[in-house]
């Protein structure tokens, strides 16, 4: 299926490598953040994310970039056919040209379901290669641009696997970023944690740690899934 259907809004997925997900809807419906004016989606693919963003703050401008071509004039349909299309601006661009020709630009919160493998084995076909695969290079890069466009208060939201949330963090502290807060993502509720959502910000301050458990068992999802997505997915 194509198009996927919310409450609200609907998703075209058709020219984009990476299909709707569980890490966006995840980071789309998690996010905290009080009344944000401005918010960022790096890597918006279909622009789901930035679409649930539009969705939970009322009063914020959502730009979003997508550096392939194809997926950005997806993304950029499913804006201009939602109820938020006054509110949403697609870059077809990479982050850090996006970042170098706005270097004042500050947001208040920045999102990201970014590319995740690093050094790992290529995938089938180009498109979903450059979507899933990368190295530490681009960790480098992405946090250091989240470093210098995030307002005093404001935060950056990432949904990664354990093993590149680790180099984020010891990345994130090298550009004096704080890691405010971890919500390990599990599947059940007795499983190892397979995603980490890490909470960066400039200021110090520090939350609790929190868990996420996505199913109570097979094919049943828990409370919580639940209560994050009923405003979103019209099975709830």
């Amino acid at each position: 299926m194509s198009t996927f259907q919310f409450k609200q809004f609907s998703v075209d997925q058709s020219g984009c490598a990476m299909k709707i997900n569980t890490d966006g809807v995840l980071l789309g419906s998690l996010t905290e953040v009080v009344k944000p004016e401005t918010i960022l989606d790096i890597g918006t693919g279909t622009g789901v994310i930035a679409l649930m963003m539009a969705q939970r703050f009322a009063n914020a401008k959502i730009d979003a970039i997508e550096i392939d071509p194809k997926a950005a004039k997806t993304a950029g349909m499913n804006f201009k056919n939602s109820p938020f299309f006054e509110r949403l601006t697609i870059y077809p661009d990479s982050f850090q040209n996006y970042f170098g020709s706005n270097p004042d630009k500050k947001y208040d919160l920045i999102v990201s379901n970014p590319p995740f493998h690093i050094n790992s084995l290529e995938s089938i076909g180009a498109k979903k290669s450059l979507a899933k695969h990368t190295d530490e290079n681009f960790f480098e890069n992405l946090v250091k641009g989240v470093a210098a466009h995030l307002t005093k208060q404001g935060s950056c939201w990432l949904i990664l696997p354990l093993q590149t949330a680790e180099l984020v963090k010891v990345i994130s502290l090298k550009h004096s970023l704080n890691i405010r807060k971890i919500i390990s993502v599990l599947s059940y509720p007795n499983s190892i944690p397979h995603r980490e959502i890490l909470v960066l910000s400039l200021d110090k301050t520090k939350e609790s740690d929190e868990q996420f458990v996505i199913y109570n068992e097979p094919k049943v999802y828990s409370k919580q899934y639940q209560a994050m997505l009923t405003p979103f997915f019209t099975i709830f």
